[in-house]
Protein backbone atom coordinates (compact mmCIF):
# COMPACT_ATOMS: atom_id res chain seq x y z
CA UNK A 1 0.00 0.00 0.00
CA UNK A 2 1.70 3.24 -0.93
CA UNK A 3 1.43 6.71 1.24
CA UNK A 4 -1.02 8.12 -0.36
CA UNK A 5 -3.27 4.87 -0.79
CA UNK A 6 -2.35 4.47 3.41
CA UNK A 7 -3.58 8.13 4.16
CA UNK A 8 -6.78 7.73 2.31
CA UNK A 9 -7.24 4.61 4.22
CA UNK A 10 -6.98 6.24 7.52
CA UNK A 11 -9.09 9.66 6.42
CA UNK A 12 -12.06 7.35 5.33
CA UNK A 13 -12.27 5.83 8.87
CA UNK A 14 -11.70 9.61 10.67
CA UNK A 15 -15.06 10.13 7.54
CA UNK A 16 -17.03 7.11 8.93
CA UNK A 17 -16.49 7.79 13.09
CA UNK A 18 -17.12 11.41 12.67
CA UNK A 19 -20.13 10.35 11.14
CA UNK A 20 -21.02 7.65 13.86
CA UNK A 21 -20.10 10.74 16.41
CA UNK A 22 -22.81 13.16 14.68
CA UNK A 23 -25.30 9.82 15.15
CA UNK A 24 -24.56 9.89 18.78
CA UNK A 25 -25.48 13.85 19.17
CA UNK A 26 -21.71 14.65 20.02
CA UNK A 27 -21.19 16.44 16.80
CA UNK A 28 -23.75 18.44 14.90
CA UNK A 29 -22.59 19.81 11.76
CA UNK A 30 -23.84 20.55 7.96
CA UNK A 31 -20.91 20.27 6.10
CA UNK A 32 -17.66 18.69 7.51
CA UNK A 33 -14.24 20.35 6.91
CA UNK A 34 -11.31 18.14 4.93
CA UNK A 35 -9.77 15.55 7.11
CA UNK A 36 -6.06 16.01 7.04
CA UNK A 37 -3.31 13.59 7.72
CA UNK A 38 -0.04 14.16 8.58
CA UNK A 39 3.44 12.18 10.08
CA UNK A 40 3.90 13.44 13.30
CA UNK A 41 7.24 15.30 13.98
CA UNK A 42 7.82 12.96 17.20
CA UNK A 43 7.35 9.06 16.36
CA UNK A 44 5.62 8.58 19.99
CA UNK A 45 2.64 10.59 18.73
CA UNK A 46 2.14 7.79 16.53
CA UNK A 47 2.52 6.82 12.59
CA UNK A 48 -0.11 9.69 11.45
CA UNK A 49 -1.86 12.06 13.28
CA UNK A 50 -5.27 14.54 11.90
CA UNK A 51 -6.02 17.53 13.71
CA UNK A 52 -9.53 17.54 12.23
CA UNK A 53 -10.73 17.81 16.43
CA UNK A 54 -9.09 21.01 16.85
CA UNK A 55 -10.79 22.39 13.59
CA UNK A 56 -14.49 21.16 14.55
CA UNK A 57 -13.94 22.83 17.91
CA UNK A 58 -13.77 26.27 16.89
CA UNK A 59 -16.72 25.67 14.58
CA UNK A 60 -19.02 23.68 17.59
CA UNK A 61 -17.01 25.15 20.53
CA UNK A 62 -16.78 22.00 21.98
CA UNK A 63 -13.40 20.99 23.97
CA UNK A 64 -10.97 19.97 21.08
CA UNK A 65 -9.65 16.72 23.65
CA UNK A 66 -13.57 15.56 23.78
CA UNK A 67 -14.17 15.54 20.38
CA UNK A 68 -11.29 13.72 19.75
CA UNK A 69 -12.48 10.80 22.45
CA UNK A 70 -15.50 10.61 20.78
CA UNK A 71 -14.11 10.29 17.36
CA UNK A 72 -10.92 8.47 18.37
CA UNK A 73 -13.65 5.59 20.01
CA UNK A 74 -15.47 4.78 16.21
CA UNK A 75 -12.18 3.63 14.55
CA UNK A 76 -11.13 -0.02 15.37
CA UNK A 77 -7.59 -1.58 15.00
CA UNK A 78 -7.63 -3.48 11.60
CA UNK A 79 -5.00 -5.26 9.52
CA UNK A 80 -3.12 -1.50 8.93
CA UNK A 81 -4.12 0.54 12.04
CA UNK A 82 -2.81 -1.00 15.55
CA UNK A 83 -4.65 1.29 17.91
CA UNK A 84 -5.50 5.00 18.29
CA UNK A 85 -5.30 7.62 20.87
CA UNK A 86 -7.00 10.83 21.41
CA UNK A 87 -4.04 13.59 22.49
CA UNK A 88 -4.37 16.99 23.96
CA UNK A 89 -4.72 19.41 22.86
CA UNK A 90 -7.18 17.76 20.06
CA UNK A 91 -5.30 14.93 18.06
CA UNK A 92 -5.87 11.91 16.77
CA UNK A 93 -2.78 9.73 16.97
CA UNK A 94 -3.02 5.91 14.67
CA UNK A 95 -0.25 3.83 15.49
CA UNK A 96 0.25 1.15 12.46
CA UNK A 97 0.79 -2.52 13.23
CA UNK A 98 4.42 -4.02 12.95
CA UNK A 99 3.46 -6.98 11.74
CA UNK A 100 1.82 -4.66 8.48
CA UNK A 101 5.12 -2.61 8.11
CA UNK A 102 6.92 -5.82 8.14
CA UNK A 103 5.38 -6.98 4.94
CA UNK A 104 5.54 -4.06 3.63
CA UNK A 105 9.52 -4.76 3.36
CA UNK A 106 8.76 -7.25 0.75
CA UNK A 107 6.46 -4.94 -0.67
CA UNK A 108 8.89 -2.83 -1.57
CA UNK A 109 11.80 -5.39 -2.57
CA UNK A 110 8.75 -7.07 -5.26
CA UNK A 111 8.21 -3.60 -6.61
CA UNK A 112 11.58 -2.51 -6.87
CA UNK A 113 12.34 1.31 -8.80
CA UNK A 114 8.44 0.89 -9.49
CA UNK A 115 7.36 1.40 -5.56
CA UNK A 116 5.79 4.23 -4.99
CA UNK A 117 4.44 5.06 -8.06
CA UNK A 118 1.52 6.56 -8.78
CA UNK A 119 -1.19 6.87 -11.81
CA UNK A 120 -2.01 10.81 -11.71
CA UNK A 121 -0.94 11.17 -15.50
CA UNK A 122 -2.66 8.24 -16.65
CA UNK A 123 -0.59 8.17 -19.35
CA UNK A 124 -0.37 11.75 -20.58
CA UNK A 125 1.86 12.97 -22.97
CA UNK A 126 4.83 15.31 -21.16
CA UNK A 127 7.72 16.62 -23.14
CA UNK A 128 10.87 18.12 -20.41
CA UNK A 129 13.09 20.31 -22.65
CA UNK A 130 16.13 20.65 -20.28
CA UNK A 131 19.85 21.63 -20.19
CA UNK A 132 19.51 23.08 -24.21
CA UNK A 133 23.02 24.59 -23.80
CA UNK A 134 24.76 25.71 -27.03
CA UNK A 135 27.14 23.32 -28.80
CA UNK A 136 29.75 25.94 -28.81
CA UNK A 137 31.64 24.49 -25.84
CA UNK A 138 31.70 21.66 -22.95
CA UNK A 139 29.01 21.92 -19.87
CA UNK A 140 29.89 23.74 -16.95
CA UNK A 141 28.93 23.59 -13.44
CA UNK A 142 25.88 25.65 -13.74
CA UNK A 143 24.73 23.74 -17.33
CA UNK A 144 24.95 20.52 -14.75
CA UNK A 145 22.69 22.39 -12.55
CA UNK A 146 19.86 22.50 -15.15
CA UNK A 147 20.55 18.46 -16.23
CA UNK A 148 20.11 17.45 -12.91
CA UNK A 149 16.86 19.54 -12.11
CA UNK A 150 14.96 18.31 -15.13
CA UNK A 151 16.12 15.16 -15.09
CA UNK A 152 14.72 14.81 -11.58
CA UNK A 153 11.42 16.44 -12.28
CA UNK A 154 11.31 14.40 -15.52
CA UNK A 155 11.93 11.01 -13.45
CA UNK A 156 8.98 12.74 -10.91
CA UNK A 157 6.69 12.86 -14.18
CA UNK A 158 7.12 9.67 -15.03
CA UNK A 159 6.52 8.26 -11.49
CA UNK A 160 3.47 10.00 -11.66
CA UNK A 161 2.29 7.88 -14.40
CA UNK A 162 3.11 10.12 -17.39
CA UNK A 163 4.65 8.96 -20.76
CA UNK A 164 7.59 11.47 -20.31
CA UNK A 165 9.87 13.16 -23.56
CA UNK A 166 13.11 14.08 -22.05
CA UNK A 167 14.48 16.62 -25.02
CA UNK A 168 17.40 18.91 -25.55
CA UNK A 169 17.24 21.22 -28.15
CA UNK A 170 20.88 21.67 -29.51
CA UNK A 171 20.91 25.57 -30.63
CA UNK A 172 23.00 25.17 -33.70
CA UNK A 173 22.02 27.82 -35.92
CA UNK A 174 22.40 31.64 -35.99
CA UNK A 175 25.34 34.01 -34.55
CA UNK A 176 26.72 32.27 -31.93
CA UNK A 177 27.44 29.24 -34.08
CA UNK A 178 29.19 30.91 -36.64
CA UNK A 179 31.52 32.32 -34.31
CA UNK A 180 31.95 29.25 -32.78
CA UNK A 181 33.01 27.87 -36.57
CA UNK A 182 35.24 30.28 -37.80
CA UNK A 183 37.53 30.12 -34.15
CA UNK A 184 37.86 26.55 -34.91
CA UNK A 185 38.57 27.01 -38.63
CA UNK A 186 40.95 30.11 -37.20
CA UNK A 187 42.47 27.79 -34.32
CA UNK A 188 43.23 24.73 -37.33
CA UNK A 189 44.78 27.21 -39.65
CA UNK A 190 47.01 28.45 -36.85
CA UNK A 191 48.24 24.99 -36.29
CA UNK A 192 49.37 24.43 -40.08
CA UNK A 193 51.41 27.68 -39.61
CA UNK A 194 48.69 30.14 -41.17
CA UNK A 195 48.02 33.59 -39.96
CA UNK A 196 44.56 34.11 -38.44
CA UNK A 197 42.77 35.48 -36.21
CA UNK A 198 39.94 34.38 -33.74
CA UNK A 199 36.69 36.34 -34.78
CA UNK A 200 35.71 39.63 -32.23
CA UNK A 201 33.59 38.10 -29.42
CA UNK A 202 34.59 34.32 -30.93
CA UNK A 203 35.86 31.69 -28.82
CA UNK A 204 38.92 31.99 -26.78
CA UNK A 205 39.31 28.62 -24.72
CA UNK A 206 41.86 26.06 -24.61
CA UNK A 207 39.42 23.56 -25.33
CA UNK A 208 39.32 25.21 -29.28
CA UNK A 209 42.98 24.57 -29.82
CA UNK A 210 42.38 21.24 -28.76
CA UNK A 211 39.21 20.34 -31.28
CA UNK A 212 41.97 22.16 -34.16
CA UNK A 213 43.94 20.08 -33.46
CA UNK A 214 42.10 16.86 -33.36
CA UNK A 215 40.31 17.47 -36.50
CA UNK A 216 43.78 18.29 -38.02
CA UNK A 217 45.09 14.71 -36.69
CA UNK A 218 42.15 13.19 -38.51
CA UNK A 219 41.56 14.86 -41.52
CA UNK A 220 44.75 16.46 -42.26
CA UNK A 221 45.39 19.35 -43.97
CA UNK A 222 42.76 19.25 -46.54
CA UNK A 223 40.64 22.26 -45.28
CA UNK A 224 43.41 24.69 -46.77
CA UNK A 225 42.78 23.70 -49.84
CA UNK A 226 39.51 24.50 -50.66
CA UNK A 227 37.53 27.75 -50.64
CA UNK A 228 37.06 29.37 -47.01
CA UNK A 229 33.66 29.42 -47.11
CA UNK A 230 32.97 25.60 -47.73
CA UNK A 231 35.99 24.98 -45.62
CA UNK A 232 34.46 26.90 -42.52
CA UNK A 233 30.93 24.80 -43.20
CA UNK A 234 32.69 21.20 -43.00
CA UNK A 235 34.84 21.93 -40.53
CA UNK A 236 32.30 23.53 -38.38
CA UNK A 237 30.05 20.64 -38.89
CA UNK A 238 32.66 18.36 -37.97
CA UNK A 239 33.35 20.80 -34.52
CA UNK A 240 29.55 20.52 -33.75
CA UNK A 241 29.21 16.92 -33.80
CA UNK A 242 32.09 16.92 -31.40
CA UNK A 243 30.77 19.02 -29.09
CA UNK A 244 27.61 17.53 -28.88
CA UNK A 245 29.22 14.21 -28.26
CA UNK A 246 31.13 15.64 -25.54
CA UNK A 247 28.09 16.98 -24.27
CA UNK A 248 26.33 13.68 -24.21
CA UNK A 249 29.02 11.95 -22.22
CA UNK A 250 29.47 14.14 -20.22
CA UNK A 251 26.10 14.31 -19.32
CA UNK A 252 25.77 11.04 -19.58
CA UNK A 253 28.26 10.10 -16.94
CA UNK A 254 26.11 12.12 -14.27
CA UNK A 255 22.87 10.06 -15.17
CA UNK A 256 21.31 12.31 -17.46
CA UNK A 257 20.30 10.81 -20.78
CA UNK A 258 17.97 12.11 -23.48
CA UNK A 259 15.28 10.48 -25.91
CA UNK A 260 15.20 13.05 -28.58
CA UNK A 261 17.95 15.66 -29.39
CA UNK A 262 16.32 18.12 -31.75
CA UNK A 263 18.61 20.14 -34.18
CA UNK A 264 17.74 23.81 -34.38
CA UNK A 265 19.39 23.96 -37.61
CA UNK A 266 17.15 21.45 -39.13
CA UNK A 267 14.25 23.69 -38.99
CA UNK A 268 16.00 25.08 -41.54
CA UNK A 269 17.11 22.71 -43.75
CA UNK A 270 13.63 20.71 -44.02
CA UNK A 271 12.24 24.02 -45.27
CA UNK A 272 10.07 24.75 -42.59
CA UNK A 273 11.17 27.90 -41.32
CA UNK A 274 9.94 29.37 -45.22
CA UNK A 275 6.97 27.60 -44.63
CA UNK A 276 6.26 29.18 -41.53
CA UNK A 277 7.24 32.47 -42.61
CA UNK A 278 4.97 32.09 -45.64
CA UNK A 279 1.90 30.84 -43.36
CA UNK A 280 2.29 33.66 -41.35
CA UNK A 281 2.23 36.40 -44.47
CA UNK A 282 -0.61 34.79 -45.42
CA UNK A 283 -2.06 35.43 -42.06
CA UNK A 284 -1.57 38.93 -42.08
CA UNK A 285 0.54 38.37 -38.64
CA UNK A 286 3.37 39.45 -40.30
CA UNK A 287 4.80 43.25 -41.10
CA UNK A 288 7.76 45.11 -42.24
CA UNK A 289 9.07 48.41 -40.08
CA UNK A 290 12.60 49.71 -39.46
CA UNK A 291 14.15 47.21 -41.81
CA UNK A 292 13.46 44.27 -40.09
CA UNK A 293 10.33 41.95 -40.33
CA UNK A 294 7.87 41.87 -36.59
CA UNK A 295 5.33 38.93 -35.94
CA UNK A 296 2.05 41.31 -34.97
CA UNK A 297 1.89 39.49 -31.72
CA UNK A 298 -0.42 42.39 -30.18
CA UNK A 299 -2.96 41.77 -32.23
CA UNK A 300 -3.20 38.56 -30.21
CA UNK A 301 -3.20 39.67 -27.06
CA UNK A 302 0.71 40.11 -26.45
CA UNK A 303 2.01 43.34 -24.95
CA UNK A 304 4.08 44.11 -27.75
CA UNK A 305 4.47 43.17 -31.44
CA UNK A 306 8.15 40.88 -31.66
CA UNK A 307 10.99 40.90 -33.86
CA UNK A 308 11.49 37.56 -35.90
CA UNK A 309 13.76 38.59 -38.61
CA UNK A 310 16.98 41.37 -37.49
CA UNK A 311 17.95 44.23 -40.21
CA UNK A 312 21.00 42.15 -41.05
CA UNK A 313 18.68 39.26 -42.21
CA UNK A 314 19.78 37.41 -38.98
CA UNK A 315 16.53 35.50 -37.75
CA UNK A 316 15.94 35.61 -33.88
CA UNK A 317 15.37 32.87 -31.20
CA UNK A 318 11.59 33.90 -31.35
CA UNK A 319 11.27 32.71 -35.02
CA UNK A 320 13.32 29.21 -34.64
CA UNK A 321 10.71 28.81 -31.47
CA UNK A 322 7.44 29.91 -33.84
CA UNK A 323 8.76 27.28 -36.19
CA UNK A 324 9.57 24.54 -33.32
CA UNK A 325 6.35 24.80 -31.63
CA UNK A 326 4.00 25.40 -35.25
Amino acid sequence: MSAPLLINTIQESVAYASEAAQHEGVLQLDTMPEIQVERPGNSEHGDFATNLPLRLSRATRINPLELAQAIAKHISPNDVIDHVEAAPPGFINFYLKQSWLQKQVDVIRQSGSKFGDVDTGQGRKVMVEFVSVNPTGPVHVGHTRGAVLGSALANVLEAAGFEVTREYYVNDAGNQMQLFYKSVLARYQQELGQEAEIPENGYMGEYITELAKDILNIEGDRFLKMEEEQALLEIGDIGREKIVSTIKDDLSSIGVEFDNWFSERSLFSSGEYEETIDFLREKDYLSERDGALWFNSVMLGDDKDNVIVKTSGESTYFASDIVYHR
